[in-house]
C-alpha cells in the first residue's frame, strides 16, 4: 500500500501532472456541454473534428512558444515574435503576389526562403542588442515589437495582400497522412529543438547561461553567442508560425497577423513549468501549455461566451492553472488544512549528511 501511495505522490508532484489534469478537465467539460466535442470523422480521406482543429490551430502557438522557451531559459524574453510573424508572412505573400504563376513551387520556395532569411536577421538584431550592446531583453525586443508592426505595414502598404497559391495555402490547410500538415510541421520543429537541446550539450549550456551568465563566461562558455543563437532560433520559429497564420487565410495583414501571440507564448512557457528567471526549461511542458491555451480558446467559442468576458474568463483559468501547479501555493494550502508537507527531495546543492558517532 505504501508503495502505491508513494507512486501516487510522485505522480501528483510531477511538474506536468496539474497542467495535464486541467487539460483533461477542460476536455471533459466540453464533452458534457457538447457531447460530440471529441468526435472525429473521415471526409475525403482526411480526419476532421474539434480535437483535430485544436491540434492544427495550436501549431503556430507551439512554434512560437518553443523559441520563447529557449529565450526565457537564457534569462531573457522576446516580445517581438508577433511582429516577426507579421513581417515574415507579409514578405512571403508580397513576393508571391508579384509573380505571374503563384502556384509554382520554386516561387513559393523562394518566397519562404526570403521571408525566413529576413526573420533570422531580425532575430540576430535582437540578439545583438541584448548580448553585445547589453540592453535589457524586454526593452530590446519591445523596440522590434513596435517597429516591426510598422515595418509589416510598410511591406503591405497598409493593405491586406491576398494571394491564390495552392502550395503556400497547404502550409496551414494542407494534409499529410489524413492529418493537417501544420501538425507535422510543429512536431518536426519540436523534435528538432529537442534534439539540439536535449541530445547535445547545447541544452546544458543554455541552462547554465540562464542560471548565471557571468559564471558561465568565467567557466569558458561564450554566453553572448548562446544568447544570440537563442534569439535567432526564436525568430525562426516565429517566421514559420507567420507562414501558417497567413496560409490559413491566404492573405497577409500587417496589423493583425500574430497580434498578441507573444503573450500566449509566454503563458504557454510558464504553464509548462519554465521559470521566467531563466535556467531550467521544459519543452514538453511548453507544448502542453500551448494545447491548454488553444483548448481554452476553443472552449470559449464552444460555450458562446460573450467577447466582453472571454478574455477575463481566459485570464482566470490561466491564473488558476499557474497557482495549482506552483509548489509554494500547494504547500501553503496543505499547511492551512493542517497536513504535513511532503519531504523535500535532496538536490545537488544540499550539503551531505554527516553521521555523528554515538
Amino acid at each position: 500500500m505504501n508503495e502505491y501511495l508513494d507512486r501516487a505522490r510522485a505522480m501528483i508532484g510531477h511538474r506536468l501532472f496539474w497542467p495535464a489534469a486541467v487539460l483533461v478537465v477542460m476536455l471533459a467539460a466540453n464533452t458534457v456541454y457538447r457531447p460530440g466535442f471529441l468526435s472525429i470523422e473521415v471526409k475525403a480521406g482526411h480526419l476532421y473534428g474539434t480535437p483535430i482543429d485544436i491540434l492544427r490551430l495550436s501549431a503556430p502557438l507551439i512554434l512560437v512558444a518553443l523559441g520563447m522557451t529557449v529565450v526565457i531559459a537564457t534569462g531573457g524574453i522576446d516580445l517581438s515574435v508577433g511582429s516577426v510573424c507579421a513581417i515574415s508572412g507579409a514578405t512571403a505573400c508580397l513576393y508571391i503576389s508579384q509573380q505571374p504563376d503563384q502556384n509554382s513551387l520554386p516561387v513559393v520556395a523562394t518566397a519562404i526562403a526570403t521571408a525566413f532569411g529576413v526573420a533570422l536577421v531580425l532575430g540576430a538584431w535582437n540578439g545583438v542588442l541584448v548580448a553585445v550592446i547589453g540592453i535589457q531583453p524586454i526593452i530590446a525586443t519591445l523596440i522590434l515589437m513596435v517597429a516591426g508592426r510598422g515595418l509589416a505595414q510598410l511591406i503591405t502598404e497598409g493593405q491586406i495582400i491576398t494571394i491564390n497559391s495552392g502550395p503556400y495555402r497547404s502550409i496551414g490547410l494542407g494534409h499529410l497522412l489524413t492529418l493537417p500538415l501544420a501538425i507535422f510541421i510543429a512536431l518536426a520543429a519540436a523534435l528538432l529543438v529537442a534534439a539540439f537541446t536535449r541530445r547535445t550539450a547545447l541544452g546544458m549550456i543554455i541552462e547554465s547561461v540562464g542560471g548565471n551568465a557571468e559564471a558561465s563566461r568565467l567557466a569558458g562558455i561564450r554566453s553572448a553567442r548562446v544568447v544570440l543563437l537563442a534569439y535567432v532560433l526564436s525568430a525562426g520559429c516565429a517566421a514559420v508560425a507567420g507562414f501558417m497564420l497567413t496560409a490559413n487565410v491566404s492573405s497577409a495583414d500587417g496589423n493583425a497577423a500574430g497580434l498578441w501571440v507573444e503573450l500566449d507564448a509566454i503563458l504557454a512557457v510558464v504553464i509548462g513549468g519554465t521559470s521566467l528567471a531563466g535556467g531550467r526549461f521544459y519543452l514538453s511542458g511548453t507544448i502542453l501549455g500551448a494545447l491548454i491555451i488553444q483548448t481554452l480558446t476553443t472552449t470559449v467559442y464552444a460555450m458562446n461566451i460573450s467577447p466582453q468576458t472571454s478574455l477575463l474568463f481566459k485570464a482566470v483559468v490561466v491564473i488558476a492553472v499557474c497557482l495549482i501547479q506552483a509548489p509554494a501555493f500547494r504547500a501553503r494550502l496543505r499547511r492551512r488544512r493542517g497536513g504535513a508537507p511532503p519531504p523535500r527531495a535532496a538536490t545537488r546543492t544540499d550539503p551531505p549528511k554527516v553521521q555523528v558517532p554515538a
